[in-house]
């Protein structure tokens, strides 16, 4: 029964996402394709974006276009803290998240993934995967997310949630008792940082994210960024915190050797457009 109704959200999720439109890549060569205990995994190679990881049928990354997911998943919460030590990542399988905050003088950093088969099928074909594991910073729990802070000892300086969308199978990683328990390991200080789906396809679920987080945290922020790959090509995410706001930093912890994230960005990023600002009224 678990495994059935598993295929029923996911088959949701892939038509939540799919009924209007849709994104075509050539296949030069299918590289890797195998269906593990929780999803359909595919890794193909396409002439223009290389290598592309696909789950369930869905893009998750490719290498032409990941730098805009990962450094604005990451660098805008690590930027902002004045000392993130300790950092835990909840999903993020294709190891991109990792690695950029890796590049922040972190002294250590969980990733917490459900599915050993990404792992290896990434450590295979995403070589950044394989050289962050090898960071000896780095903490590998293949484990459920949010069985994971439930169990966890650990406090943490900042959280980052890389997730699937919010409908499906990943709803209950953006549910309201999933941050409320994401809190009880954060620091006082601590950030946040969680990518919250598209901005148009998704603009129903972040109306009702933002009527609880902003009553949950002080600082609680939408940003934005482009992805390419990703349905309708505009990425939301949030930004939550007691203590930092994102838009009052002085001074940005900027790392070099970044494609997209600067400081420029990083202000841009936090103005909202008119209709979803109307659609989540009270998100600040």
């Amino acid at each position: 029964m678990k495994t059935q109704a598993l295929d029923s959200k996911q088959k949701e999720a892939r038509e939540y996402q799919t009924e209007w439109s849709g994104i075509f890549f050539k296949v030069r060569k299918v590289l890797y394709q195998k269906r593990s205990a929780f999803q359909k995994i595919e890794i193909i190679e396409n002439d223009f974006f290389g290598r592309v990881l696909f789950l369930d049928g869905l893009v998750q990354t490719t290498e032409k276009d990941e730098f805009f997911y990962h450094e604005m998943l990451v660098h805008p919460a690590l930027a902002c803290h004045p000392h993130p030590d300790n950092v835990l990542i909840i999903g993020g399988g294709d190891g991109g998240a990792l690695r950029e905050v890796l590049k922040h003088p972190v002294k250590k950093a969980w990733l917490v993934e459900i599915d050993e088969q990404v792992i290896k099928a990434c450590e295979k074909y995403f070589p950044w995967l394989d050289k962050s594991l090898s960071d000896p910073r780095a903490e590998l729990a293949i484990a459920d997310g949010f069985e994971f802070i439930q169990r966890t000892t650990e406090k943490f300086d900042v959280v980052i949630v890389d997730s699937s969308d919010p409908v499906g199978p990943s709803a209950i990683l953006h549910a309201k008792d999933f941050y409320q328990k994401l809190k009880k390991i954060l620091k006082p200080d601590g950030i946040i940082a969680a990518q919250a789906g598209s901005q148009l396809l998704h603009l129903k679920e972040q109306a009702q994210k933002a009527r609880y987080l902003k009553k949950m945290f002080h600082c609680a922020r939408f940003y934005f960024g482009p992805v390419p790959t990703y349905p309708v090509g505009t990425w939301c995410y949030h930004f939550l915190s007691d203590k930092i706001d994102p838009l009052r930093v002085k001074k940005l912890r900027l790392v070099p050797g970044l494609k997209y994230y600067n400081q420029g960005i990083h202000y841009a990023s936090f103005i909202e457009p008119a209709f979803f600002e109307q659609a989540t009224k009270g998100s600040r």
